[in-house]
């Protein structure tokens, strides 16, 4: 018995097709057998031609359901990740092999399957320890899977080859952020923001930093840093909720009511306005905020 996947029966179905057809052609003994063989296939080659087109725009639609799960799922963690928007590898020599291990990798962490992308990855590396780019897909993969001392480490090779690799900088100050190391997390969100070479990084840099200074109670750094995080992006949503916060514990409510008033008007519908919206709910019933960011 085959510890292998089962075959998936569309895929059989297609086989057995081809080996039919192969079977007359090879018992085809005249002209006019050749050629009805030769429309068979060409009217078989469409057909699967035609259902990887439709299995194309299925994994997309797929994506997009993937997508959407992450919308749904993005307020179950006061301090999110980086979102993953990486641009499709794009592997300038295949090392043995090893491109096709890292598109592979990059496809299941945009599908949220992270352990299928760190054994992808980890085979690619195998194959090509000197590949950045699978490195840092690697590290990605690894923080998604909260697997932190491991994304620790690879990040710090990718570092040691690309010191001015601001995204996984950032990565790896949210790593130090998630295990409380704040003064190494403070060191490299400070260099991502001084590098200033990724719009996305430099973004997320100021929102951890604010996330960094909350924890600590510094609480005016911490409202500094979540409103350059609006100005910088207005729709990065976490950002209100934690800049409300951050008012509220310095004294501040109105200036905390404002920002969550602010947050819900912005996206009602979005995971971190519906938040915003329960902080309102929450304190004018005499509540108070979470201290803790999780």
């Amino acid at each position: 018995m085959s510890d292998g996947p089962t075959p998936d029966p569309l895929v059989n179905g297609y086989r057995q097709k081809y080996q039919e057809i192969a079977g007359r052609l090879e018992a085809a003994g005249s002209a006019a057998e050749r050629e009805a063989v030769k429309r068979e296939i060409i009217a078989f080659f469409k057909r699967v031609d035609a259902a990887l087109a439709d299995l194309g725009q299925v994994k997309e639609e797929i994506r997009a359901l993937v997508e959407r799960f992450k919308q749904v799922a993005a307020a179950t963690d006061t301090a999110q990740a980086p979102q993953f928007t990486g641009a499709r590898p794009v592997v300038q020599q295949d090392h043995l092999g090893a491109s096709t291990y890292v598109e592979k990798g990059w496809s299941l962490i945009s599908l949220g399957d992270y352990a299928g992308a760190i054994q992808s990855l980890t085979k690619a590396l195998a194959l090509a320890p000197s590949e950045v780019q699978a490195q840092s897909l690697l590290g990605w993969a690894q923080m998604l899977n909260e697997e932190y001392d491991e994304a620790l480490a690879t990040f710090s090779r990718v570092l040691m080859k690309e010191p001015a690799n601001s995204l996984a900088r950032i990565n790896v100050g949210y790593i130090c952020l998630k295990k409380r190391i704040f003064g190494e997390a403070i060191e490299h969100l400070s260099k991502a923001i001084r590098l200033d070479n990724d719009r996305k990084a430099t973004l997320y840099a100021h929102y951890y930093l604010g996330l960094v200074y909350l924890e600590r109670e510094m609480f005016e750094d911490a409202v500094t840093f979540f409103q350059k995080t609006l100005k910088l992006g207005p729709n990065l949503l976490e950002a209100y909720y934690e800049l409300g916060r951050a008012n509220w514990f310095m004294g501040d409510r109105d200036a905390a009511l404002a920002a969550w008033t602010d947050g819900f008007k912005a996206n009602k519908f979005n995971p971190w306005g519906k938040r915003c919206k329960e902080m309102l709910d929450l304190t004018a019933a005499g509540g108070e905020p979470p201290r803790s960011a999780s």
